[in-house]
């Protein structure tokens, strides 16, 4: 009887030494990824009314990301990552059959380059074996190698967005087509903008070290620019002669299909060209790689 609750003892004592440690965990990792990128904004859509969100994806238009950066792991919850993004939107009125857009006929392209710190919290959670086994005996404890998690943060991004013109591409910036800064136009956008990306992802990890994934994610932004339209026409006289014929030819490339689409309201005011009520947004598809690197430090059992 003695023998027997000894050995019980021992066992209990070994069983929480093992369960206060585990084995191969690593608290950094490298993370690279590649993948699409989609764009919501006022340019191009699906070919029906203007409509917001998903409903006016426009699949032809996506284009592609890649990006890098450092995770560290705090615990089996919660995990912290920095990241550098380059992507690359666009969108172009004639890929819609929706008439109004059509007609107006403006497109646009621009490079996206955003720095982000972003929290990650593990719904379904990474699991190990215990790193002592007794006599031969593994531990019941099983490894999962699948993770799935949710994540956002907050980022600030670059953005320079450029409309094609008889074949050559222009800053949409510098010829200031809603009249920027002129009297009665708005402000001067900037080319910088804060980003909060809201995602779900999940992981699969192929060895200790390794692991394989994908991302799904939305940028929303505080502009109404990345597409380099927001308001209304400005008056095409005061534009060409402040910065030229080729402001007020971006400005207005009009189809002439709908007569007077794009003329000044009654009261004199622009007429619509966007909508500066729905800010522009972003989204990453993308594929990752993961490389741990940095093993957690492990207090080792004295006796």
């Amino acid at each position: 009887m003695k023998k027997s609750l000894t050995i019980f003892i021992c066992l209990m004592i070994l069983s929480g030494l093992a369960s206060a440690q585990t084995k191969n965990k690593y608290k950094y990792e490298f993370i690279g990824g590649l993948g699409l990128t989609g764009f919501l904004g006022d340019l191009g859509g699906a070919d029906q009314n203007g409509t917001h969100f998903l409903k006016d994806y426009d699949f032809s238009a996506t284009r592609f990301n890649i990006n890098a950066g450092v995770r560290y792991k705090k615990g089996t919850r919660f995990g912290f990552k920095g990241m550098l993004a380059y992507a690359m939107v666009a969108e172009d009125d004639a890929l819609t059959e929706d008439r109004i857009r059509n007609n107006r006929n403006l497109n646009f392209r621009s490079s996206i380059l955003e720095l982000s710190a972003q929290v990650e919290f593990y719904f379904i959670g990474e699991k190990s074996k215990n790193l002592y086994s007794i006599s031969g005996l593994r531990s019941k404890k099983k490894r999962r190698n699948f993770t799935a998690y949710l994540f956002s943060g907050v980022g600030i991004f670059y953005y320079n967005p450029k409309e094609e013109l008889n074949g050559k591409w222009y800053s949409v910036r510098k010829y200031h087509t809603e009249g920027q800064g002129l009297p009665g136009g708005p402000k001067q956008f900037s080319n910088f903008n804060v980003a909060i990306p809201i995602g779900i992802a999940f992981r699969y990890a192929v060895t200790k070290r390794w692991s394989v994934g994908a991302e799904l994610s939305v940028r929303k932004t505080f502009t109404d620019y990345i597409d380099g339209v927001s308001g209304t026409y400005y008056d095409q006289a005061k534009l060409t002669a402040a910065y030229g014929a080729t402001a007020a030819a971006l400005a207005d490339p009009n189809k002439v299909h709908i007569p007077g689409a794009t003329s000044p309201n009654g009261d004199g005011s622009g007429a619509q060209r966007g909508n500066p009520k729905y800010k522009d947004s972003y989204m990453f598809l993308t594929v990752t790689v993961g490389y741990k690197f940095a093993k957690q430090h492990r207090t080792r059992a004295k006796f």
